[in-house]
């Protein structure tokens, strides 16, 4: 799962594909994906997902059907996907390299499957009446785009004096803080991450300011895109993955 303009892109693009429609099954395919029991996944069949909102990265699908409004969140973690198949295989999901860890049938005959790569499962799916019982929604940061209550961090009112306030007492790195949803989860989709980063994701590539080689650096099990030239004033920032021709 990249980063919240993405997780927003996919909200508006599940939006447009998935509200009015009625779903058919939620059948859990990886038995680690389902963290709630109660509602049972069978509640939200005959329901009609009538929004699809987002919590920090959390994607929410409200539905309304004979069991009233329920809610099925999923997060897609570090290594997940989500896929739309349309129409959707008519027999039940094979396990294999990369299965589908949940897959959702709609009356219509397409549907989803959330995918997750890789031997470390952290991709969940949490159905429930209330979004707020899921505790990673619960302390999540301020997040003027999801439908979160706190301060927006994109308003006027919101300075410096505001973002000291919540970095008060953080010993992290600001890009680790910042990476913490429980501090703060704001994450606008301008049009140029719709059509695509100008910096991110882009290493080898020309910066489209100055032209210098944009490079990365790795932390842990993330990394960062930056140009030289523009923020280090030519120096390249130390890469951990090689560290010992640094030395």
């Amino acid at each position: 799962m990249p980063e919240l303009p993405e997780a927003e892109a996919l909200r508006e693009f599940l939006d447009t594909h998935l509200v009015g429609k009625e779903i058919a099954r939620v059948l859990p395919v990886a038995i680690s994906v389902l963290k709630t029991y109660d509602p049972p996944p069978g509640a939200v069949e005959g329901a009609e997902v009538t929004a699809v909102a987002r919590h920090g990265k959390f994607l929410d699908l409200t539905t309304t059907g004979p069991a009233g409004e329920l809610h099925l969140l999923i997060h897609l973690a570090r290594a997940g996907r989500l896929r739309r198949q349309d129409p959707l295989p008519s027999g039940p999901p094979r396990p294999g390299k990369g299965p589908p860890a949940l897959r959702t049938a709609l009356t219509g005959g397409d549907g989803f499957d959330p995918t997750e790569a890789g031997t470390t499962k952290r991709l969940t799916v949490h159905l429930v009446r209330d979004p707020q019982d899921v505790p990673g929604v619960a302390r999540l940061g301020p997040d003027p785009f999801a439908d979160d209550f706190g301060p927006d961090p994109l308003a006027d009112d919101f300075g410096p004096d505001a973002f000291a306030a919540l970095l008060a007492g953080e010993r992290r790195r600001t890009k680790g803080a910042l990476r913490d949803q429980n501090l703060i989860a704001a994450g606008r989709l301008k049009a140029e991450k719709k059509s695509g980063l100008r910096v991110h994701g882009r290493t080898g590539e020309p910066c489209p300011v100055c032209g210098d080689t944009i490079r990365e650096v790795s932390f842990s099990d993330s990394s960062l895109q930056y140009c030289p030239t523009c923020r280090t004033g030519g120096r390249p920032l130390a890469d951990r993955r090689l560290s010992k021709l640094l030395e």
